[in-house]
């Protein structure tokens, strides 16, 4: 059985989450909800999500192989399958060598948490990695149903499709922001993710692939960049701007809200969204 993850892809934290909120997600037309930042390796949380829903999928973005034992994913996997068939996705990746002192090897370390999550029988159509740099879209499209990658530009996802070919998932995540006010919605931008993370090594490599120099991911990011990785604005706009991604070979748009109220952006990115390819 294959998944269909749908057009658009809500990303949240546990702390911006809960059942009544992701039935919410739901009904205003996301397929999928994916919970972020490292979550445990028994995703509890997971399968409350799904239980709460009754189509989406909901999906990890992303299990991290240094804080989750990949025996323990694999049961919980199994768990949710039963209960869930076809509904859950599992995004695994390699975290960050700033937050990890055991960080080593990434490609190395990733490449046998594949392999333990294969012997104890999770499907590699069911499993796709946070894939960013061309060796790791290789290993995700060998070893896995596709790529999950965050803090990206529609010209990473034209290259990622390149590499990935045809009929493996692309599942580009992009911060979305619905504010008018250009220079309000950088400074919003600057005092979260993507802002705060420019000097993440992972991020800041990748965006120098695509062309960004030293002084754009200087402080919190030159106002080019913030443009980039920001699709904010009018409704219209912002919607415009995430759906570029599927203009450049993506399957699927995962938004990542910023503002005071998470749930209030998604519900605001997914009607404009809407209109646009209704329109």
């Amino acid at each position: 059985m294959s998944i269909d993850p749908g057009l658009l892809g809500a990303h949240l934290r546990e702390h911006e989450v809960n059942p009544a909120a992701a039935a919410r997600v739901e009904r205003a037309g996301y397929g999928t909800l994916w919970l972020d930042a490292s979550p445990p390796a028994d995703l509890a949380l997971a399968e409350e999500l799904l239980d709460a829903t009754t189509r989406m999928v909901v999906g990890t973005s992303v299990v991290n192989v240094w804080t989750a034992d990949a025996d323990t994913v694999a049961a919980s996997y199994h768990r949710i399958e039963a209960r869930h068939p076809g509904r859950f996705l599992l995004g695994v990746g390699v975290g960050h060598r700033e937050v990890h002192t055991e960080y080593a090897s990434p490609y190395d370390t990733l490449a046998s948490y594949l392999d333990r999550l294969a012997a104890d029988g999770v499907p590699a159509g069911r499993t796709v990695v946070a894939a960013l740099g061309p060796k790791m879209l290789r290993l995700a499209r060998d070893r896995t149903a596709g790529a999950v990658p965050g803090m990206v530009t529609p010209e990473h996802t034209r290259q990622a499709r390149d590499i990935l070919g045809t009929g493996k998932l692309l599942l580009p995540g992009h911060f979305a922001l619905t504010e008018p006010d250009a220079e309000r919605a950088r400074a919003i931008a600057r005092s979260a993710p993507p802002g705060t993370a420019l000097g993440i090594t992972n991020y800041a490599n990748n965006l120098r692939r695509l062309g960004y120099t030293d002084d754009d991911l200087a402080h919190t990011g030159s106002d080019r960049l913030i443009d980039a990785l920001v699709a904010h604005g009018d409704p219209a706009t912002v919607a415009t701007k995430l759906l570029a991604h599927r203009d450049a070979g993506a399957d699927h748009v995962g938004v990542y809200p910023l503002g005071d109220d998470p749930i209030a952006t998604l519900l605001a990115v997914a009607e404009a969204v809407h209109a646009v390819k209704a329109g």
